[in-house]
């Protein structure tokens, strides 16, 4: 294998941006278009830039592009991608940036020729590797607390000085400034703003207020570090 690919290209400096940006990626899952628009309007009102929707359900493709249209300063992101069929569907909806939850070769070698900014997936030190040598230097770390939490985030910080980290998966409301505190996390997701059952109730208002807390967490955790 070649050694790693060096930091800086234009798509990971763009990654690096997006995420910092960002700072809490709420991770939504949505049944209907109108619902899409209600509830990445409510986030935006709250103060979050970036959503990061799951490819889950029959409307989730097309609610990229609609968003993007509704709700102009939301970047929307395509989560769950595990094919490259659905990363370059997900780019013609005029997806802003993929997300994926774990990343074989093959995902790796499709996304590697998108120049849009691209959050892989990996689980283990060994993923993570594979994904450096292939130019990705911002990884999803999924599922978060399953892998070991705080203590594999910090463990990873010291043979990979130049890895950022978006860990996902068991981060809640409680938690979050923890894991946005660590030096090599530059973002954080969850879907702790957006429940299933708010969501299907259309208690927007409460999802814009926990977008609110989000981005004080934010705030609070990075005037901390």
């Amino acid at each position: 294998m070649n050694s790693p690919a060096a930091p800086g290209t234009a798509r990971q400096q763009a990654t690096r941006a997006l995420l910092r940006k960002a700072g809490i990626m709420p991770v939504v899952t949505v049944d209907s278009l109108p619902q899409a628009i209600a509830v990445a309007g409510a986030l935006a009102r709250g103060g979050l830039n970036a959503i990061e929707v799951t490819l889950r359900t029959a409307v989730a493709m097309e609610a990229l592009g609609v968003v993007k249209r509704e709700v102009p300063h939301m970047l929307m992101g395509a989560g769950t991608v595990i094919t490259p069929e659905q990363a370059r569907a997900a780019v013609d909806k005029g997806a802003d940036f993929l997300v994926t939850p774990g990343t074989p070769a093959t995902l790796a070698a499709a996304l590697s020729r998108l120049s849009l900014p691209v959050v892989p997936g990996a689980a283990t030190a060994t993923e993570i590797i594979a994904l450096l040598h292939m130019g990705f230097d911002a990884i999803k770390l999924f599922p978060a607390q399953a892998v070991g939490g705080l203590a594999m985030i910090k463990s990873l910080a010291g043979p990979f000085p130049n890895l950022v980290l978006c860990p996902t998966g068991g981060i809640n409301e409680a938690n979050a400034a923890e894991f946005l505190r660590q030096p090599n996390v530059a973002c954080i997701g969850g879907s702790w703003m957006v429940p299933a059952e708010w969501v299907a109730a259309g208690r927007y208002d409460e999802i814009e207020a926990s977008a609110r807390r989000a981005c004080e967490i934010i705030a609070v955790a990075r005037s901390a570090a």
